[in-house]
């Protein structure tokens, strides 16, 4: 609970520090008196945003320092232990902010952020009224409201457990078939770009060979000719081995054949020779001058090396690593069913996870339907009798499902008869609103996580009997935690166990506001 608020320089507040107990503790005054002030100063504290023209006129700064008194199962010593921030006994937070707009935050002495602020104060004070972003009215802790006034710990618990171990197992098996689409792609990639290619072994040697006769096509053609010349011109090699066999062959025909192996070694040179010519003549014809086969041929050369660099590996060994590839690809596709074992967990721990949050869902429905039961019941007392309060719990997206299940909570309200339910923060009026909250609270003060509950004004347009009903009320919910109450109402102070007039004088044309 709050125990001392210090105010120094706020408004027309110059100095003032208050000590406060437990119960119900009454703020009454005129209008303009500056209880705003006072809860301007709370605000602070509260993490709402700065304004340096809070500063009292001719003061450099303004200061406001709370101590509180918290309980030891506080969920504020869990952020505190988040943040490193040491916590021994009260708690002392303190805000600073110059005239010039430059402010300091200290939790027990030490420096936090404002966005820090507002999630420690939220476990400490909560301001019905002008505040309008704190607990209830922020649909964001509607869920955690409702778990908390159903005692939901145990589904809770076991949602967190299932849906923890779900999205685990269903990111093992998303990385899984990343791993393996990337694997397939790539392979698959590689298979149709060698099939493409279709490499041969010894092709880089044929294409170097077919290569250079095709470079040097004009030089052997120059050659062949040559050579052809020699044998089968005038005055030839192939003329003068007929001639030699013609004059031998005479010679057998005196001797009786003598030198018969002398004629036949000049007719096989002279068949070998004839076959050369005949061989001269074809390759010759067959040597190409074609510009567009050198450059198929270089084309072809690079493409064979480009892929071999890409596998590391030689030209030759392109077939082999084709075949390598494919198998690679077939066992890939043949393996895609030891998937099937990772798939079947995911969908097993699915059923895990739906069958935890239907549960807690089906508690949330239930506690919904007895919340609203109860607050509907309070509302005629305080002159609502017309009004409807109705807990919406609605099935989330699956996108959407958490560690809190697949709820979406929000207290919506009808201020008037044949008018639709809305969000409690847009529908209802400054009065109705803070009389929805005492409502509410009267029915949540046991499992609220906040120790000080501020109404601000909650008696605005009512009176008698239903006056006398919110002050029954405020004081029933003081006896659970510490309740402040900004009244102008009798009925309502009259429960008050503490009451601080507040005032405000001018001396000297100075304007002070004071307790």
């Amino acid at each position: 609970m709050l125990k001392t608020l210090s105010i120094r320089n706020v408004a027309l507040i110059d100095s003032l520090d208050i000590d406060f107990s437990g119960g119900l503790t009454v703020l009454s005054g005129e209008t303009g008196a500056g209880k705003s002030i006072l809860l301007d100063s709370l605000g602070l504290l509260l993490g709402s945003r700065s304004e340096s023209s809070l500063v009292r006129t001719g003061a450099d700064k303004l200061s406001v320092t709370g101590v509180f008194e918290v309980r030891p199962d506080n969920k504020i010593y869990d952020i505190a232990a988040e943040y490193d921030l040491e916590v021994d006994g009260d708690i002392i937070i303190k805000r600073t902010i110059s005239a010039d707009g430059r402010g300091k935050i200290l939790f027990n002495d030490q420096i936090i952020t404002l966005k820090l602020l507002r999630e420690l104060s939220r476990c400490l004070i909560e301001i019905h009224g002008q505040h309008d972003n704190q607990g209830l009215l922020n649909p964001a802790t509607h869920c955690d409201i409702l778990d908390s006034c159903g005692a939901c710990w145990k589904e809770l618990a076991a949602v967190r457990e299932a849906f923890s171990a779900y999205k685990t197992a269903a990111a093992a098996l998303r990385s899984r078939e990343e791993a393996l689409n990337k694997a397939k792609e790539n392979l698959k990639h590689w298979v149709q770009e060698l099939n493409k290619l279709a490499p041969k072994k010894g092709e880089e040697e044929t294409l170097r060979i077919r290569r250079s006769e095709l470079m040097n096509a004009e030089k052997i053609i120059e050659k062949m000719n040559a050579a052809y010349a020699y044998l089968n011109g005038s005055s030839s090699v192939l003329d003068s081995i007929a001639k030699a066999q013609n004059a031998i062959s005479r010679v057998n025909e005196i001797v009786n054949n003598k030198y018969a192996d002398i004629e036949q070694n000049l007719e096989t040179a002279l068949y070998s020779l004839n076959d050369a010519v005949e061989r001269i003549e074809a390759g010759s014809a067959d040597v190409s001058l074609n510009q567009n086969e050198i450059d198929d041929i270089e084309t072809r050369l690079f493409a064979l090396r480009s892929v071999a660099k890409k596998h590391r590996t030689e030209i030759d060994m392109l077939p082999e690593k084709q075949e390598e590839l494919s198998a690679a690809l077939q066992n890939l596709q043949n393996g895609e069913d030891s998937l099937r074992e990772l798939q079947e967990e995911v969908r097993r721990l699915r059923e895990a996870y739906i069958a935890a949050a239907s549960k807690l869902s089906e508690k949330r429905i239930k506690t919904a339907a007895k919340l609203d039961k109860s607050i509907m019941r309070e509302l005629p007392p305080l002159k609502m009798e017309k009004a409807v309060f109705r807990t919406s719990v609605i099935s989330k997206e699956e996108s959407q499902w958490s560690e809190k299940g697949w709820d979406s909570v929000c207290f919506e309200v009808s201020t008037n008869p044949n008018t639709p339910m809305g969000a409690l923060n847009k529908i209802a009026s400054g009065g109705e609103l803070s009389r929805f909250m005492l409502a509410l609270k009267v029915n949540l003060a046991q499992t609220s996580s906040q120790e000080t509950l501020i109404f601000d004004e909650i008696d605005t347009g009512i009176g008698g009997a239903t006056a006398e009903a919110v002050g029954e009320r405020l004081a029933r919910l003081a006896e659970k935690v510490q309740v402040m109450v900004v009244t102008h109402s009798p009925q309502v102070a009259a429960f008050g166990s503490e009451h601080f007039k507040v005032e405000k004088t001018t001396q000297n044309d100075i304007t002070t506001t004071r307790l």
